[in-house]
């Protein structure tokens, strides 16, 4: 893994869950902090968004799948 990825909070609305994450990102060396949220199985944020990330490729692909894995959503 090429990225330090930790979730500072999150919370739970129905089938909705937004979540505050800070990212390292070692390819760029930086860190960067947003929030993202899931509808459903979805993933939803800048940081994850493959045209307007921040983040090297390899360390956004990451950054989903941990999170999909963290809070048990379907791996896709």
């Amino acid at each position: 893994m090429k990225c330090q990825i930790t979730v500072m909070d999150f919370i739970e609305e129905g089938t909705a869950i937004y979540i505050k994450v800070e990212v390292y990102d070692h390819e760029k060396n930086q860190r960067h902090r947003e929030e993202l949220r899931f509808l459903g199985d979805l993933l939803y944020g800048d940081l994850v968004h493959p045209k307007k990330s921040p983040l090297s490729e390899e360390c956004r692909l990451d950054t989903i799948a941990y999170l999909k894995q963290y809070f048990n959503r379907l791996i896709g």
